[in-house]
């Protein structure tokens, strides 16, 4: 696996901790978060990027969205779910 893939795992793990203490300290709550998450979300897909980029590379940079706001949702539900099975949700469309 490419080392960059796993610093970038890192980040995310991080990223959604940090998210977590967001919520238990009151500071942001759920859905202010995954609006948040969202509107980055729609922000890149709507970037009106030349035609050479794919929807793959979209899809891609979509990713770090997609990926917080279900883990973000997986935490409200008590799971502490792990960087393969939030993927493995975004991969089969159950993300959100």
């Amino acid at each position: 696996m490419n080392t960059a893939n796993l610093q970038l795992e890192g980040v995310y793990a991080v990223l959604a901790a940090l998210f977590q203490k967001l919520l238990e300290k009151n500071i942001l709550d759920e859905q202010e978060l995954g609006l948040m998450l969202s509107e980055v979300e729609r922000g890149i897909m709507d970037g009106g990027r030349p035609v050479e980029v794919r929807s793959s590379n979209v899809d891609a940079m979509c990713f770090p969205a997609r990926f917080l706001k279900s883990a973000l949702k997986a935490s409200s539900q008590g799971q502490r779910a792990s960087f393969a099975e939030v993927t493995a949700r975004i991969r089969e469309g159950r993300a959100e």
